[in-house]
């Protein structure tokens, strides 16, 4: 019989250690962003742009730079933005609805929509992206850059980019 009541307690432990990490992965440290009325763009003369914004929906969270992730529409004009080369929309959390990385994905490689680059290394090694769809739909997100990807695997840094921390 305690043989059996030690197995429960692990059965029963390990069943809420799972169930706490779930939380925490997927909603602990999320908090919903307020509503936003203009994005700011780095030009790639040097300057920024102010896009004006509606229907903003955002989630961040402190606990890493790759967690942002937003959806809204872009009132007209969009000026020439300055172009993402590699856009790697990530998963959000899936009670985030509005934020569908594989389909955001699959229409930038299908020229459904482009990328643009909203703010470089706006902490070393990561860079703000931006979907933008014709009708105005556009999504953003923080993706590490080439900066980024050669610091953390203890690579030398390619030409062009800032000192590290």
């Amino acid at each position: 019989m305690t043989g059996k009541l030690v197995a429960l307690f692990l059965a029963l432990a390990a069943l809420l250690a799972g169930a706490g990490m779930y939380y925490l992965q997927v909603h602990a440290f999320y908090e919903r962003l307020e509503p936003r009325i203009s994005l700011l763009v780095e030009l790639p003369e040097g300057g920024v742009t102010r896009l004006s914004i509606t229907d903003f929906e955002g989630i961040d969270s402190d606990s890493s730079p790759l967690r942002l992730r937003a959806c809204f529409a872009v009132l007209p004009p969009y000026m020439d933005l300055p172009p993402h080369p590699r856009p790697t929309p990530l998963n959000a959390p899936r009670w985030f609805s509005c934020f569908d990385a594989p389909a955001i994905a699959a229409d930038l490689a299908a020229g459904r929509a482009s990328a643009h680059l909203v703010e470089g290394n706006f902490s070393f090694g990561f860079d703000r992206v931006m979907a933008l769809y014709p009708d105005g739909r556009a999504f953003l997100w923080q993706q590490m850059n080439a900066c980024g990807e050669a610091h953390f695997d203890g690579q030398p840094l390619p030409p062009g980019c800032p000192p590290a921390p």
